[in-house]
């Protein structure tokens, strides 16, 4: 009797045990997961990264851009599907390729060439919840779209640049409403989107919607540039942008970087 119930008790624990550790959530992203062990941190819990072609009972997303709003959800074949990052055999994910051939915008150069982990930033900010607009002012900016440049990019006061976007500071205490009673000395307070990718993102949309059309203006001379928006440098600058935004479709989580030289002023 006794070697009966020691032997039930082990079942049960064993029966707990098993049902605990299937209870954590799949993980959205596979960049929840940076030492590749199987698990990341999301929403402030463990989760399981998904692997190979199931995503907690759905499908992995044959490409990322089924998931036009950056959720990690898609629609294919009539089904919900997850967006793996790094994943898809589409070619619009993983490394990608460059055009066959490229329309450069009037009187500038520009090309296309791939740079490893690209990729990975891409979606990272995707996943924070970034849109192409985003996506394509941060890679005018650096070369892998992130915020690995010099402290305030060697700026400081309205000029501080801060974020993948390298958005200056002057123009984000303005258009950011819980930044609008800081001054011009108080731009270290915008140096906490280099590491919140999040707070980047949303900083970046509002900025955009609040000054509409003439945030390429502020973005590329700051106030002089809003003083005066519709100078040729400032158009040259917008149409790099407006070109950079009509390339990245289709390689919005791909390793592919395009390049536009805007004549200097």
């Amino acid at each position: 009797m006794k070697n009966f119930q020691y032997f039930v008790l082990l079942f049960s624990l064993f029966f707990s045990f098993s049902a605990f550790a299937q209870s954590y959530p799949t993980c959205a992203s596979s960049a929840s997961d940076p030492d590749g062990d199987g698990w990341g941190w999301e929403n402030n819990r463990s989760c399981k990264v998904a692997t190979g072609g199931n995503s907690g009972g759905y499908p992995n997303c044959a490409s990322a851009a089924s998931d036009p709003d950056g959720d990690g959800w898609g629609w294919e074949n009539n089904q919900s599907c997850r967006v793996v990052a790094g994943g898809g055999s589409s070619g619009s994910c993983g490394r990608g390729s460059c055009p066959t051939s490229l329309s450069c915008p009037s009187g500038m150069s520009c090309g296309c060439y791939l740079v490893s982990g690209l990729g990975a930033n891409k979606q990272a900010y995707k996943n924070a919840g970034a849109n192409r607009s985003f996506l394509a002012s941060a890679m005018m900016e650096t070369e892998r779209m992130d915020t690995n440049y010099a402290y305030g990019d060697n700026k400081s006061g309205d000029a501080f640049n801060a974020g993948a976007a390298k958005q200056n500071w002057g123009m984000m205490r303005q258009c950011r409403p819980a930044w609008r009673s800081y001054g011009s000395n108080d731009y270290a307070v915008s140096a906490a989107m280099n590491s919140n990718r999040s707070l980047d993102v949303q900083v970046y949309n509002e900025c955009r919607s609040y000054y509409g059309d003439q945030w390429f203006a502020g973005h590329r001379n700051g106030s002089s540039g809003l003083s005066n928006p519709y100078t040729q440098d400032i158009n040259n600058f917008r149409a790099g942008y407006n070109w950079t935004y009509n390339q990245l479709s289709g390689h919005e989580c791909d390793d592919v970087r395009f390049w536009v030289n805007i004549p200097a002023i």
